[in-house]
């Protein structure tokens, strides 16, 4: 990827830091907003096959027969299996470790939250897919000792169709010297490998689109239920969905998210934490399969948006309930479209601050 990276002050700057140079916060933040508005493609593909995508939706606990079920996907318009709304979460992953790792340097990965995700679907990702991510950063700031940035990935299938337009708000803290204790847990909790394998570069950019206006949307209903059934104020069917340290270790390695607070209760709390917490994109993806089954068909969906104001903490004996309640917060009839307001909760603590989902209704 970085072979990608055309500007030699910023190749330089990059080379330097990654040769373990040491950049002061006030250097990383200065850095960072020079990266805003920045362009690159990640250098390999990603290929979506049947089985990931199946693995996918067990993790965020759809039995949804969209990703099951080949002929009953048929009958509500698809030509194969469909991933989750929240598939994303296996191939964003890859790009913002790469983000991190080789444009926006000075982070560790593990001191990165999530704090609001908006995912604009252009068309279901679906089985076969060769799915090529345009990345950017797209906004930086600072706010109470801590940097906040949103980056953007538009994702492309291999028939240079736009799939999916993420922006993702993060926070991080530059990095800093950590305990050697801490350090010690991190060491003894992170995944090894021998040798970091390298993959072949399959896709050459830089693109001219990157200077074109972000793809439009065509919501399509595939199987969406009719929306004159549909009535402003509707509550969707309550659900409480269950998770244990078994679920944060089965989505970490679906989504391939090594960050050890959501499987060590030691790292967590050594960040502050009060105990592990399950992904943001595992949560999300719980929200969307409750919005999913009331909807009809996943596809349906073409946007949806989720501000997160608290983590769902698991222990690491027993489980955590996470409650969610929704209604349809508006309709137009002349679009046939509505927005599904969805509310997630453990116990009387809120995990969203705002979660909307947009549809597009028979």
């Amino acid at each position: 990827m970085t072979d990608q990276i055309d500007d030699p002050e910023i190749q330089a700057r990059i080379e330097q830091l990654k040769a373990g140079a040491k950049m002061t916060p006030e250097e990383i933040a200065e850095h960072t907003q020079s990266m805003v508005g920045y362009n690159y493609t990640v250098d390999d593909y990603y290929e979506v096959g049947r089985e990931e995508l199946r693995k996918l939706a067990r993790a965020v606990q759809s039995d949804h027969p969209v990703h099951w079920n080949e002929n009953i996907a048929a009958e509500l318009g698809h030509d194969t299996l469909i991933g989750p709304p929240t598939f994303v979460s296996m191939l964003g992953i890859i790009a913002q470790r790469r983000l991190f790792e080789d444009v926006v340097t000075g982070y560790d990965l593990w001191q990165v939250m999530q704090t609001d995700q908006r995912l604009i679907l252009h068309q279901p990702v679906k089985v076969g897919d060769k799915l090529i991510c345009d990345v950017s950063l797209e906004s930086f700031r600072q706010a109470r000792g801590t940097d906040m940035m949103v980056t953007k990935n538009i994702i492309w299938n291999q028939r240079d169709e736009p799939v999916m337009t993420t922006l993702t708000s993060l926070v991080a803290r530059p990095s800093v010297e950590v305990e050697p204790e801490v350090l010690d847990q991190l060491d003894h909790v992170m995944m090894k490998v021998d040798r970091e394998p390298q993959s072949a570069q399959t896709v050459f950019g830089p693109f001219g689109r990157y200077q074109e206006p972000d793809p439009d949307l065509e919501p399509r209903a595939y199987g969406a239920i009719d929306f004159d059934s549909l009535e402003v104020g509707q509550e969707l069917p309550d659900a409480t969905k269950v998770l244990t340290l078994g679920n944060l270790v089965n989505f970490a390695g679906v989504a391939g998210d090594p960050n050890p607070i959501h499987f060590s209760p030691e790292v967590a709390k050594s960040t502050g934490l009060d105990g592990m917490v399950a992904h943001g994109m595992q949560t999300m993806g719980l929200g969307a399969s409750v919005i999913s089954d009331f909807v009809g068909d996943p596809a349906a969906i073409y946007e949806y948006n989720v501000r997160f104001t608290s983590p769902v903490y698991v222990p690491a004996v027993g489980y955590a309930e996470v409650d969610f309640t929704g209604k349809v917060k508006s309709l137009d009839p002349s679009t046939r479209r509505g927005v599904i307001a969805i509310v997630a909760k453990q116990g009387e603590r809120k995990i969203f601050g705002r979660a909307q989902a947009h549809v597009q209704f028979a």
